[in-house]
């Protein structure tokens, strides 16, 4: 423990100055100059002695995914994530252990950590709570005092699509995204259709018949860019939730005679490996899902290091790339 010999010691003053400048002695006539190294030595000390590292141990840590196979191979967005999370893990050297939604406290208490990747239910969380494990959450923030997380700035994401449709003269903007369901069956929307709608109605380009809702799939952007294009007054621009749904909608302009992006422009979400390979090259926003994975893992081994009480959040930002795909309005 740091005293207040030490912190004397540390500012270049007595004892009796340091306990008077600590209690704010009103009555004691010393510089501020003064009162600042005193402040700043026993800043320097509570630091030192807060953060002072443990032995580095061989920690073990679970993951828990949400998440089913069928819908990580739908949409690469998880599995690129896990990827690098699982990567990261090996690279460090750390055990894992794969936690099951049947997993019953007692049978975690080896583990020192958990991360937890995908949207869970309040049930699941309450679980994880009662588990008493330091818990890093990929893609979600159940609870931003008791959990650290990683999560993407959707909010400025789509807003640099719509920004970037707008500035190419497009006021004919329309939305493709699905509608999840939990476990229970209790649908949970997109945050992207949200700001898509909240943005545009405030430019005073909103169009409900625009939006379309169903999986997070190319069936499914196939089937709904083709109700779209059946509009009298068809949209000039697509903005979707990711780049697996963009698949669809070439193919339906590709059906349909339509061309990309001369009659009708798209962005996509997420940045998938074949976006740069489409024909055109699809514009897209791009996720540093790899980041994401890698800083669960160095939130947690820092945690654990350092017996940090104070919950972080990390916002990864986004990035739009800029290619092919979406053009000037003639």
């Amino acid at each position: 423990m740091a005293t207040i010999k030490d912190i004397a010691d540390i500012a270049g003053v007595s004892i009796a100055t340091v306990s008077r400048v600590l209690n704010y002695d009103e009555t004691l006539n010393v510089t501020d100059e003064t009162r600042q190294r005193v402040f700043e030595a026993a800043e320097q000390l509570s630091y030192q002695v807060s953060h002072k590292k443990k032995r580095k141990k061989k920690y073990k840590i679970g993951v828990f995914y949400y998440y089913s196979l069928e819908e990580e191979l739908n949409d690469t967005y998880y599995l690129s994530i896990r990827v690098a999370l699982e990567k990261k893990l090996e690279a460090e050297g750390l055990k894992v252990h794969r936690i099951r939604s049947t997993d019953q406290p007692e049978q975690l208490r080896s583990l020192d950590g958990i991360i937890c990747l995908g949207f869970f239910v309040p049930e699941d969380i309450e679980r994880i709570k009662s588990f008493q494990k330091p818990t890093v959450f990929i893609d979600s923030s159940p609870n931003e005092d008791l959990f650290d997380s990683v999560v993407v700035d959707f909010h400025k994401a789509t807003k640099k699509a719509l920004d970037h449709f707008i500035e190419l003269g497009h006021t004919k903007i329309s939305f493709i995204g699905g509608v999840d369901k939990d476990k229970n069956g209790t649908p949970y929307y997109d945050l992207r259709q949200k700001v898509f709608e909240s943005y545009l109605m405030e430019k005073d380009l909103y169009c409900v018949d625009y939006i379309k809702l169903g999986g997070y799939n190319p069936k499914d952007g196939y089937v709904l860019l083709k109700e779209l294009l059946l509009l009298d007054e068809k949209p000039t621009a697509v903005f979707v939730a990711n780049d697996s749904i963009a698949v669809g909608l070439y193919k339906a302009c590709s059906e349909l005679g339509y061309r990309i992006p001369e009659d009708i422009s798209i962005i996509g979400f997420n940045d998938i490996s074949t976006a740069q390979f489409m024909v055109p090259p699809l514009t897209t926003i791009r996720l540093s899902t790899e980041f994401m994975g890698e800083m669960a893992v160095s939130m947690m081994q820092e945690r654990l290091l350092s017996d940090r009480e104070i919950s972080l959040m990390v916002t990864v930002p986004t990035k739009l790339i800029i290619r092919e795909s979406a053009m000037r309005v003639k």
